[in-house]
């Protein structure tokens, strides 16, 4: 193991947002096929918290064993710092951003100033973006875009038995729940892009930013329940999901579809099959390849990724409760002192 030290957020048990640790942790060595990234943002997302609370909405079955300390984290943007002997697509200085090691729950090491990345999950910044726009993208773009246009892996989903498969969008209707949140906002611009109708589900206070990106209507979900509303629907996009997902099968036409981002609780398999609506879901992959791919649609502003705020690396914890609170727009991003 290294000597050498950086700072990282890391958790010694599960909890919440008050296990995590601003500390001294190890300095990641370079393994064959690695590039060693000093971190300057840190995206935040669902799936942090979930593994700082130790998974508890998951079977027990499911819940990952992990070994303590552990650095929580995926999503980083930074400065290539040094390179494995056998890598030549990267080099040192290059800028980049990446997914790390999604979904391996005991190996993330985002919530730090060094992060070792396989080449495989590493892509070149965007240059129209800075790094915490950047930091913001790879797990809620990768996550929308896997839904939507192409799932890019072959990884067993556990979540069903076949494989999900997203549909065709150009001149479709497409409902987005949840959509200025992290995954939302992409659904959005990304169902927009590819020749949508695009409905909006949020709150009131979301209306402007959302239509700036590319809603056609709005459903103020605290005035008026999208399902009550909301009717011809071919494809709802549930940025939320849970058990509440299947009051979505009513406003959807008879061949339709219904993707819950997290498809836990959802018990209305009958109802699907009866409207003839097709549920599915799936769970997002690192991809290096496809972060190359929508890098190039982020560097000329077809894609925006919104910002909520940003916080020192050392307050993550505020970060934690912050989202806890709920109602984000967009993303919720941690800064390195470079």
């Amino acid at each position: 193991m290294t000597s050498e030290t950086m700072k990282a957020i890391r958790i010694h048990e599960f909890g919440g947002p008050d296990v995590l640790r601003y500390e001294d942790a190890p300095k990641p060595e370079l393994k064959p096929g690695e590039v060693l990234v000093r971190v300057h943002a840190i995206g935040i997302n669902s799936p942090d918290w979930y593994l700082r609370d130790g998974y508890r909405a998951l079977p027990p079955e499911w819940r990952p064993q992990v070994p303590f300390p552990i650095i929580l984290g995926t999503d980083v943007s930074g400065v290539v710092e040094a390179v494995a002997d056998d890598v030549r697509e990267f080099s040192v200085g290059d800028e980049v951003y990446s997914m790390v090691r999604f979904f391996s729950v005991a190996e993330s090491r985002a919530y730090a100033e060094y992060v070792s990345v396989p080449v495989s999950e590493l892509a070149l910044k965007p240059a129209g973006i800075d790094h915490v726009h950047a930091a913001g993208a790879p797990m809620s773009l990768l996550t929308a875009w896997q839904f939507m246009i192409e799932l890019g892996h072959d990884e067993p989903n556990p979540l069903q038995s076949g494989r999900h498969e997203p549909v065709p969008l150009r001149g479709k209707t497409v409902l987005v729940n949840g959509a200025a949140g992290g995954v939302g906002h992409f659904a959005v611009q990304l169902a927009k892009l590819k020749g949508s109708h695009v409905i909006a589900v949020a709150s009131g206070k979301h209306e402007s930013l959302l239509r700036e990106l590319g809603a056609d209507e709005f459903i103020d979900y605290t005035r008026t329940p999208p399902e009550e509303v909301a009717r011809d629907i071919d494809l709802v996009i549930d940025a939320l999901g849970g058990p509440t997902t299947g009051r979505f099968l009513r406003v959807l036409k008879r061949g339709g579809a219904l993707f819950p981002v997290y498809p836990l609780g959802f018990s209305d398999v009958e109802e699907a099959s009866k409207r003839g609506v097709t549920v599915s879901a799936t769970q997002v992959r690192s991809s290096g390849a496809q972060l190359a791919e929508v890098g190039r649609l982020l560097n000329d502003g077809t894609i925006r990724v919104v910002i909520d705020s940003a916080y020192p690396l050392a307050d993550a914890r505020k970060a934690h409760e912050l989202a806890a609170r709920g109602h984000i727009q967009g993303k919720i991003v941690l800064t390195v002192d470079v």
